[in-house]
């Protein structure tokens, strides 16, 4: 990735968290949707679509991609919601050019056994991309034109959390690509296995948000906390030793922790003492911020910087830093300006020094 491509995508990632903190500046309007538009679909779906043609620059469909999505960012925000929907389905058409010529039309390498199962994560994470805005266009048009669904959260503030879903798969599919010592044919049904639970889970979590039945919520988000925590294991087990693992092993806690926070978020509607809006408020955040700046962020970081590994940098001191960015500087930042701006410059600190260290061997030219 050229270092003007890394400029871009740094100055995004960090303008999609300086939004999330907008609100104690600018109180009167809700920058949620904008700052994980920006940082998901801006950003994420940007690179996704970077790796996937993998031609060392950005592709004018690449950048007509990427300038599109910051336009339906704001289009969204600003409640343009018939533009929004045009842009959507220009968008689609792009993600579904890149895909079939990647992959192809119908998903038949989800079915079988002799494509690698980081091929069926990238895959999907393509495929996921593309059916995520047609439903969020359709659900912009549902709530605000036609109301053919009688589902009072099937709107675009519940689907464009599914923006994360892509990053999250593409993350994924770098984790399983680096577990070359799953030679077994224990090792490849169980990651098959893990491949499944984690698509199809998410799919029916999402229809039982629809139905708002908050114990099959729980059921669900339960059978993927074991899933990710068996991708842990395996990962650390079977991963090949390189720089980036330490950065994707991180990645995979965060993710983690973005379960239990996400199981915690269910449970507590099972406590009326709990079940403040002060208290799913928190936690929405928290569950948020891990998602986004913790997990997301790890895989991000990471598949730009492939081609480079190993890189000059002291990988533990980076993790640590991020770590206090996530889990203190963020969520305290969200109630205090002062601690905002530490967390953007902590956040910033890191984003530099992933972003622009020099290779080890000096082969690209990154500075």
């Amino acid at each position: 990735m050229s270092f003007n491509t890394r400029l871009l995508f740094f100055s995004t990632l960090t303008l999609a968290m300086i939004f999330g903190f907008m609100h104690l500046i600018i109180p009167e309007y809700n920058f949620e949707r904008l700052h994980i538009f920006l940082f998901n679909l801006c950003s994420g779906g940007s690179i996704i679509v970077y790796f996937t043609e993998n031609k060392g620059v950005m592709s004018l469909k690449n950048k007509v991609f990427f300038i599109l999505t910051f336009i339906y960012a704001f289009l969204a925000f600003f409640h343009m919601y018939v533009y929004a929907i045009v842009v959507s389905l220009i968008l689609v058409a792009i993600v579904e050019m890149v895909r079939i010529r990647r992959f192809s039309f119908f998903p038949f390498d989800f079915f079988t056994t002799k494509i690698p199962t980081y091929d069926k994560f990238h895959h999907a994470s393509l495929l996921c991309m593309s059916l995520g805005l047609l439903l969020s266009t359709f659900a912009i048009y549902n709530h605000e034109f036609s109301k053919l669904l009688p589902f009072e959260k099937f709107e675009l503030n519940t689907f464009f959390l599914g923006f994360s879903f892509p990053v999250s798969l593409i993350s994924l599919s770098m984790i399983f690509k680096m577990m070359h010592r799953a030679k077994t044919p224990i090792g490849r049904y169980t990651k098959i296995t893990i491949f499944w639970t984690i698509n199809l889970g998410v799919i029916i979590f999402f229809i039982f948000i629809l139905f708002e039945s908050a114990i099959l919520e729980l059921v669900i988000s339960l059978i993927l906390v074991v899933a990710v925590v068996t991708t842990l294991f395996l990962y650390i087990n079977l991963g090949v030793k390189e720089q980036q693992k330490a950065f994707l092993t991180s990645g995979i806690c965060f993710l983690i922790a973005t379960a239990i926070t996400g199981v915690a978020y269910i449970a507590i509607y099972f406590y009326p003492d709990y079940n403040t809006a002060e208290n799913l408020k928190l936690l929405r955040n928290i569950h948020r911020i891990i998602s986004l700046y913790g997990w997301n962020l790890s895989g991000l970081v990471v598949i730009s910087r492939i081609s480079d590994f190993p890189i000059r940098l002291h990988s533990g001191r980076i993790i640590f830093l991020h770590w206090i960015t996530v889990f203190l500087l963020a969520p305290m930042g969200y109630y205090s300006l002062t601690f905002a701006a530490l967390a953007v410059i902590s956040y910033i600190i890191f984003l530099y020094f992933v972003f622009f260290s020099k290779c080890v061997d000096d082969t690209c030219k990154v500075m």
